[in-house]
């Protein structure tokens, strides 16, 4: 064997065991007490059964009308996978109830693939209230300045299409929004405002009243802590008192508030 060929298998080598071991630290970053991932796991189609695949994969139960966004950067955006698989539950929801709206693109795609008569709401501050924002003692620096600079907006993706009307848009700190006038009323809520603790914690709060029994309540941004700290650190102190899944695939948690 050449002198080239052993130092290219060397390279080839070193590269596959570097990556293994990056993984390993970001595995056991995400350790528990008793697990890899403190919340426990449940594949796509334990979210809805129109994520159940056919012999061709994904079926005809999940088509939607979608903007997807590539290699393109977008502010506080989803996955395209995660953007799609919120589109596809909106065709079976008649309300939904977002927690931060950034570019408004979640709102969008809830309210252009929901049924007919679909009422949309979703929270975010006005560029003007910024000043309203409070962060906490617990609170990462870094989610407090990102739910800054997402709160920017003063038209967002929906404005100006025919599906605007479905959609009422709320301003304000989430921290002093009153929920009362939604409770029970959402099939299907989002939380993805500010990811420091403190906000994480009072929305899930909020969100967890706001949905009906039996529907279903979404957070973004379970990465490890890392990134969106407040998301993983919260959630997993809430799995202690409800029955929270990591969906897998994707960052997002999951509860069903029974019936």
């Amino acid at each position: 064997m050449t002198a080239w060929i052993i130092a290219a298998l060397a390279t080839t080598l070193a590269i596959v065991l570097g990556v293994r071991l990056r993984m390993e630290r970001i595995r056991r970053r995400q350790e528990g007490p008793t697990a890899r991932w403190p919340i426990p796991t449940i594949a796509l189609d334990g979210l809805h059964p129109a994520f159940r695949t056919g012999p061709h994969g994904a079926t005809l139960a999940t088509e939607v009308a979608f903007v997807g966004r590539g290699p393109i950067v977008v502010p506080g955006g989803t996955s395209d996978a995660e953007a799609w698989i919120l589109a596809v539950l909106a065709r079976s929801s008649q309300h939904m109830f977002e927690f931060g709206t950034c570019t408004g693109k979640t709102a969008y795609l809830w309210a252009r693939n929901a049924p007919e008569g679909a009422k949309v709401t979703t929270l975010t501050l006005a560029p003007g209230q910024q000043v309203d924002y409070t962060r906490e003692g617990n609170d990462d620096e870094t989610d407090t300045r990102y739910a800054i600079e997402e709160s920017a907006f003063e038209e967002f993706l929906y404005t100006g299409t025919p599906y605007a009307d479905r959609i009422t848009q709320l301003y304000g700190d989430s921290k002093q929004f009153d929920d009362a006038p939604w409770h029970d009323w959402a099939d299907l809520v989002f939380v993805d405002g500010s990811h420091a603790r403190s906000y994480v914690e009072s929305d899930s709060q909020k969100a967890m009243r706001i949905v009906k029994p039996g529907g279903l309540v979404l957070w973004h941004d379970y990465a490890g802590t890392r990134h969106a700290s407040g998301v993983y650190h919260a959630l997993n102190a809430l799995a202690g008192t409800v029955s929270l899944h990591h969906v897998r695939g994707t960052t997002f948690v999951s509860w069903r508030r029974p019936l």
